[in-house]
């Protein structure tokens, strides 16, 4: 009878970790410490959720930095450290476009991407800009103002598929709006920089070439997200990103997703 009992429970258990899925938390976060956004909060919030992985918005060497460093002062690997000592057994993973930063400025993504916006706002304060491209720039100034707003609020303000839609917003302003302005006028195809390599590239291509990686970046990581998730599955997994990127690396997950996961809230 008790040997029925125990075979009994373990199809219990058995049939239970089958169904339970994968829980995905994507936080969007200000990476730097401030008032209303801190690593005590966010650690309070890791404690409520209890994560078997938190994910982090580095590549491999940006991890390694980040676990050996004792002077960061980031939001995220000071609360996930402090929460890795009181849970030893958390995985901690990196999930970010590998050699990201080096990637940039062997393209000349980098600098050309701020200099054309400096460049932009000068013509504009210049009053040189056309009607169509003050629209444009304005349009990138107005959302990128809103979203500073509501950063100074508790993280569940810029964690909500109203906040994520303004984020979208402020991308396409600024990847797609600000692009027609560089594409049009001659001061972007005249303006260089040089590459790592010698190559010169101008402030156009650079900032073309930012456009695109964009879409390239989010993409990435959201790949990466799903390979962790189904590498261990019927886990709980948060995902520590700058709010930024959450519309485009949710709208991923869930194109991505099987039913293998569920993604979650914090909050909820």
């Amino acid at each position: 009878m008790k040997h029925l009992i125990s075979l009994f429970l373990l199809l219990l258990v058995n049939i239970y970790s089958s169904q339970r899925k994968t829980e995905i938390y994507v936080i969007g976060n200000i990476h730097d410490s401030v008032p209303n956004y801190h690593p005590k909060i966010l650690f309070d919030i890791l404690e409520k959720i209890k994560p078997d992985i938190t994910l982090h918005e580095v590549d491999s060497k940006g991890m390694k930095e980040y676990e050996t460093s004792n002077t960061s002062k980031e939001n995220e690997i000071t609360a996930t450290n402090l929460y890795l000592k009181k849970h030893p057994n958390t995985l901690r993973f990196p999930f970010d476009f590998e050699g990201r930063n080096q990637y940039r400025k062997d393209k000349g993504m980098v600098p050309t991407d701020n200099l054309s916006v400096k460049l932009i706002d000068s013509l504009y304060k210049a009053k040189q800009l056309s009607s169509s491209e003050i629209k444009r720039y304005e349009d990138f100034l107005t959302t990128t103002k809103e979203l500073m707003k509501i950063a100074e609020l508790s993280p569940e303000n810029f964690n909500n598929t109203t906040t994520d839609k303004i984020s979208e917003r402020r991308q396409n302003a600024q990847y797609s709006g600000l692009i027609q302005i560089t594409d049009e006028r001659p001061e972007f195809a005249n303006r260089y920089v040089t590459k790592p390599n010698g190559e010169k590239i101008s402030y156009r291509d650079g900032f073309k070439l930012m456009s695109g990686f964009w879409d390239l970046r989010n993409q990435t990581m959201a790949k990466n997200i799903y390979t962790i998730a189904e590498k261990y599955p019927h886990k709980k997994i948060v995902v520590l990103t700058g709010f930024l990127h959450r519309y485009y690396i949710l709208k991923e997950l869930n194109r991505l997703n099987k039913g293998s996961y569920v993604i979650k809230e914090f909050y909820n």
